[in-house]
């Protein structure tokens, strides 16, 4: 049975609305003041979520007066699912789009694993619209693609299962493999994420977003080679010179410690990185506090409401 799409407008303190951007419909959650001294902060998901792995955040965000947009990225839940264009640098765009068509100058720009890929990106890809970048549970992707560069095999094992033509998507939409990703990657008894298995299959089952999350992946593990890979890669070689908050879990066995050792090396503005020590790959659910707290620290250091 294909989900229904309502299944991803849960309502709570936020507004559902749907922005044209970079020549798609996305799908954002909206919550917040509105105007002038009320900074925007944009949020980004991770695999194989959708906004709502924000609920946590968005009504602490809100409340501390920040204009809070947690959208559904290119192919995901509510957003358009073209069947092609995947590539990061797209969503980085999409996001940009977004951004502007908020009527925001500006934005600090947070992602959680796939999301903070494309948060990496925007200091690069969109400087005038990045105020300031966090990322959870991801570190900065160059790295990670370089010849000789070992990935933690949870990542490794991860991308070379979803090459696989057809399977995966079948997997995802009828099977429980949502269900089995999200237990594999949190601590061990922190149920913050798995306790949305049903919501997060139910939004896999909409038409061509597993086809679309697969796509995603399989662009970053054959896209090193070729042109446009290249490109990515060189030019997000140059440091970051916005301030970064970089925040993992100690018990995240898609990403390891080592996989986020040459982050310093690539930010070239203040860097703050912290590590939870009770929480697994799903930070925004397993450690929902603790991230709400070093948003705001963060937030209100670089861009502080009023301002």
């Amino acid at each position: 049975m294909v989900a229904d799409s309502s299944c991803v407008l849960v309502p709570g303190p936020w507004e559902h609305r749907n922005v044209a951007a970079n020549g798609a419909q996305f799908h954002v959650a909206l919550a917040g003041p509105t105007g002038e001294g009320h900074p925007v902060v944009v949020l980004l998901h991770a695999f194989p979520q959708f906004w709502w792995a924000w609920r946590h955040q968005i009504p602490v965000l809100a409340d501390a007066g920040y204009r809070v947009a947690a959208m559904d990225l290119r192919g995901f839940a509510g957003s358009d699912k073209p069947p092609r264009r995947h590539e990061t640098a797209v969503l980085a765009r999409d996001v940009a789009g977004v951004i502007r068509s908020l009527g925001a100058a500006g934005a600090v720009v947070v992602g959680h694993g796939f999301g903070g890929t494309v948060a990496w990106s925007m200091p690069t890809l969109a400087p005038d619209l990045t105020r300031a970048v966090v990322t959870l549970a991801n570190p900065h992707p160059v790295p990670l693609h370089r010849p000789g560069t070992a990935l933690p095999w949870g990542a490794l094992g991860t991308m070379a299962a979803f090459q696989v033509p057809w399977f995966p998507e079948r997997a995802l939409r009828e099977g429980d493999l949502v269900a089995r990703l999200l237990r594999r990657w949190s601590a061990p008894g922190n149920d913050g994420a798995t306790s949305q298995a049903a919501l997060y299959t139910e939004a896999m089952g909409l038409p061509f977003a597993a086809h679309s999350a697969m796509e995603h992946f399989r662009w970053l593990a054959r896209s090193t080679p070729r042109a446009d890979g290249r490109r990515y890669l060189a030019a997000l070689a140059a440091p970051v010179r916005v301030p970064v908050l970089t925040v993992r879990g100690r018990q995240d066995p898609l990403m390891g410690a080592r996989a986020f050792g040459r982050d310093a090396d690539l930010v070239r503005a203040p860097l703050r990185q912290e590590v939870l020590d009770d929480a697994g790959h799903f930070l925004p659910e397993e450690a929902s506090d603790a991230v709400s707290d070093l948003l705001l620290a963060f937030l209100t250091e670089h861009a502080p409401v009023g301002r």
